[in-house]
């Protein structure tokens, strides 16, 4: 191996332990909350408002195949980690609605709709 071939090894390596490992790219998009109160979501399971849950847009729903994955959603410092539970067809692509509990790890119910950015767990 070539000394430059290390170097470049090296430096990635150490890139790594200082920022981790790359993540796949965020998604964009704005966050409100609904409140399922207990009933089915589009995955088939019954969702409670102190669930950590999430619902997708159609776009990234993908017919349920996204259905019982997690999410990881940031804003402002802060981020929560949601399952997938729900379709939300007035969704804009990349935008998401979570549960309250799930809001209220970001932000105070109040701000109503937040932008964010979101990649899959």
């Amino acid at each position: 191996m070539s000394l430059n071939l290390k170097s470049i090894i090296v430096a990635f390596v150490a890139a790594i332990a200082v920022h981790g490992a790359p993540r796949a790219a965020d998604i964009s998009g704005d966050a409100t909350y609904y409140e399922p109160n207990g009933g089915l979501g589009a995955c088939g399971s019954p969702i409670q408002n102190s669930d950590f849950a999430v619902a997708l847009s159609s776009a990234q729903y993908s017919g349920g195949s996204n259905c019982g994955r997690r999410i990881n959603v940031h804003y402002q410092g802060k981020s929560v980690e949601a399952t997938v539970v729900d379709l939300c067809p007035g969704c804009a692509s990349g935008s998401i609605d979570l549960t309250p509990s799930a809001f209220q790890q970001l932000a105070d119910l109040s701000a109503g709709r937040i932008q964010v950015t979101w990649d899959f767990a």
